[in-house]
């Protein structure tokens, strides 16, 4: 899996392609989210747009991820999703705990609203970092 991370305004955007699977992806997507949240990110983005499988350890960083970020008291949408990816989170359940956008335009529209109209599970309040514009390519590290 490769990850490309950027941001726009305060909106952490991380590109993700390539399959989801077993391996260093997990570990190191879930120390990024949390270097993100730690530097006072509180909208993220994760766009799915090239991912065609999920496995379980995609999975488990998707519900940690979540836990970490609410607890943050930030907001994670997903964009992009294939009918296959969307077919599995929907099978255990996970689907109903994010908020999915169609691409990611619509993700940012989504994380530009206000926080009353976040999901019931999130933390509203938080304040972002003001707007900068960044750039990274990032990797896992070799297997």
């Amino acid at each position: 899996m490769r990850i490309a991370l950027r941001f726009k305004d305060d909106v952490a955007i991380l590109s993700l392609s390539g399959k989801f699977v077993a391996g260093s992806d997990g570990p190191f997507l879930r120390q990024k989210v949390q270097d993100l949240l730690d530097a006072g990110t509180r909208k993220l983005l994760f766009n799915f747009g090239e991912v065609p499988y999920i496995d379980s350890t995609g999975l488990g960083f998707l519900a940690g991820s979540r836990e970490t970020a609410q607890q943050a008291g930030a907001r994670i949408v997903l964009a992009g999703i294939n009918e296959h990816v969307k077919k599995i989170l929907d099978g255990v359940q996970l689907t109903q705990f994010f908020e999915l956008a169609e691409n990611e335009a619509s993700a940012m529209a989504k994380l530009s609203e206000t926080a009353s109209s976040s999901p019931p599970a999130a933390t509203p309040g938080a304040t972002p970092k003001a707007s900068k514009s960044r750039k990274h390519s990032v990797s896992p590290p070799s297997e």
